[in-house]
Order: C-alpha cells, then structure tokens, then sequence
C-alpha cells in the first residue's frame, strides 16, 4: 500500500512538473512574440502570469520535501524527486527572465528600433523555445543518448547571442542615437540565452536521473 501511495505521489510530481514546463513554455513564447511586435499589453499579461509559475515552484518543492520527509526513499526513487526539485527551479528561473524580456518590452516604448535585429532576436526566441520544449519531451522520455542530442542545441542560442550582438553593434556605431536601444537589446539577447543555459540543465538532470551521475554538458 505504501509503495502503490509513494507511486502516486511521484505521478502527481511529474503531472505537476510538466504542467509547469508547459506553462513556462507559453510564457516565452508570449514574451517574445510582445516583444517583437511591440505588444506593451501582451508583455504585462506575461508578467502577471508568472505569479502562477512561481506557485507551481511553490508546490513543487513543498511536495517534494514531504515526500522526502514521510517516504524516505533511496537510490532512483531519490533521485527521482531531486531532479524535480532542480529541473523546477531551473523551469521557473526561465520563467523569471520571461518576464525581463516583458519588462524590457514595456520599457523601450517609444524608442527607436532596428528591423533587423529584432528579426534575428525573433528567430532566436522561437529556437529558445524549440529547445525548452525538446527538453520537456526528454524529461517525459528520459533517454540519456537523446539527451546530448537535445543539450547540442543550446550552441545554436549561444550563436545567435553573439551574431546579433554584433549585428547591434554594427547599428549602433553607424547611429549612436541608437545605443539605448542597443542597451535593451542586450539585455534580452542575454535572457534569451540565459533560458537556453536552463535547457540544457534540464538534459543534464535527465541524465542524473537515469544513470545517478552528475554531468556537465
């Protein structure tokens, strides 16, 4: 009865993890799509959701503990609920920079933009989360080779951080009115590919978790 109770639990923690993931997911997705369109209404409503993203973290770990505490569990079954107490808190700083981008968005109201580093910076949202959603299928699958495949991606998102850098720096040094501008562009580049690092900690904890090693991708 116990072992078919601490099952349930552990059911219950993956439910919960994935629904959080997905949500998450949205919220990029959102945050990106406000930020290159300019949405100031769609960057606050990112914002305010992330109340139910830190809620989910809440939850999370409070079950997590309890589990620890009145199950004692040992060996996989440890490792399983470790990897949920870390992979949400990396879901959940995702979701921190989510609304940094949504800030920003709010922010730069008024400034002037450039075309073609926001269409860069939109390509690279969408390959964000590509590579956020990738992880969440791998964490359901839990394949170790999959899961190098899947890290790979996150030297993708560092490319892109550093060619559109560049391309921004290019503008801002032919129009140097334009370094305000440049200065938020940074910013999201970088919380972009802070959520890429997340990812790809994500794999490294799907690993963990099947073979009980510690690995840096």
């Amino acid at each position: 009865m116990l072992r078919v109770q601490f099952e349930e639990d552990l059911a219950k923690l993956h439910n919960q993890f994935y629904a959080m993931g997905n949500e998450v997911l949205s919220q990029i997705n959102r945050t990106v799509r406000a930020f290159v369109t300019h949405d100031r209404e769609l960057a606050k409503e990112v914002i305010e959701k992330d109340a139910e993203v830190n809620e989910y973290e809440v939850k999370l770990e409070k079950k997590s503990l309890e589990i620890i505490a009145l199950q004692q569990p040992v060996s996989q079954d440890l490792r399983t609920v470790i990897t949920v107490l870390k992979a949400s808190s990396d879901v959940e700083r995702m979701g921190d920079h989510a609304v940094s981008i949504a800030q920003a968005t709010i922010r730069m109201k008024g400034e002037v933009r450039i075309q073609s580093v926001e269409e860069e910076i939109s390509k690279m949202g969408r390959d964000v989360k590509n590579f956020v959603e990738a992880a969440l299928e791998l964490y359901l699958n839990g394949d170790v080779d999959k899961a190098y495949e899947v890290a790979a991606m996150d030297e993708k998102i560092n490319q892109y951080f550093d060619d559109i850098r560049d391309l921004a720096t290019q503008e801002i040094k032919a129009n140097p009115d334009l370094i305000v501008t440049g200065r938020d562009y940074f910013q999201v580049i970088s919380f972009l590919e802070r959520i890429g690092d997340y990812a790809k900690n994500i794999c490294e904890w799907v690993v963990y978790f099947e073979t009980g090693k510690i690995v840096e991708m």
